[in-house]
């Protein structure tokens, strides 16, 4: 169960590759935004982190390992590629986010907490964040409903994140871990609603629709859970 959690996060994980290999051919990251991939690494961070603090949870750790790395690489290639002003953008946030927020939590929690305590407190801030994470794609929901088009709901995202959300929240229930298995749950749910709103909006006669989300913008990504929690 855990072996195929991971196998669904590493699939979010790399949904938007295809956006990166389109700003790569370009040489510019256009109107995307690294925000959101600047959020998925310090969640996958924190994730990597509870899985390190808690005992039996090494499989959380290491796809969300796993996701530091991917994530590290896309905003790599957004400092490369981008305007000097998202460049500045993204080089202020990353150092905010990710490397003085993450310091302060994980210092924090290192040496001010200890045991059952520590990891409660992780597991709460993570849990809280993959659900914010999870909710983010929504944002969409009112250009689809508005335009009546899917064009950029990549249908790849919202089927990986239904079911990454949903074995992760069955795999909370077998271990009872809670932390994991709220958040995984509330991302099921909403992937489910995100396929609902692609059934009822997609255009029957754009045979090629499917595939062509794939390269479309998925700056919405959300952590795999626990999975991100996703073991995330």
């Amino acid at each position: 169960m855990a072996q195929r959690s991971n196998i669904f996060s590493g699939l979010v994980f790399l949904s938007p590759v295809g956006t990166f290999r389109r700003i790569v051919k370009n040489g510019s990251t256009e109107d995307f935004d690294s925000l959101p991939y600047i959020c998925t690494l310090l969640n996958c961070s924190f994730w990597t982190y509870y899985g390190i603090i808690k005992p039996g949870s090494y499989l959380v750790s290491t796809v969300n390992g796993f996701g530091v790395i991917v994530e590290t690489i896309y905003i790599a290639l957004f400092l490369q590629f981008s305007h000097q002003k998202m460049r500045n953008k993204t080089a202020i946030l990353a150092g905010v986010v990710n490397v003085g927020i993450l310091a302060t939590t994980l210092l924090s929690g290192q040496f001010l907490l200890h045991g059952q305590m520590r990891i409660s407190v992780i597991g709460f801030l993570t849990a809280g964040l993959t659900i914010i994470m999870y909710t983010s794609p929504f944002g969409v929901v009112k250009t689809v409903v508005t335009t009546k088009s899917v064009e950029y709901m990549p249908f790849f995202l919202s089927l990986f994140l239904f079911l990454n959300g949903g074995v992760w929240a069955l795999y909370a229930v077998l271990v009872s871990d809670w932390f994991v298995g709220v958040p995984n749950g509330m991302g099921c749910f909403l992937g489910a609603v995100q396929l609902v709103i692609y059934a009822i909006y997609q255009n029957p006669n754009s045979s090629n629709q499917i595939v062509e989300q794939m390269g479309n913008q998925t700056e919405f990504l959300l952590p795999p859970s626990s999975s991100s929690t996703q073991e995330y």
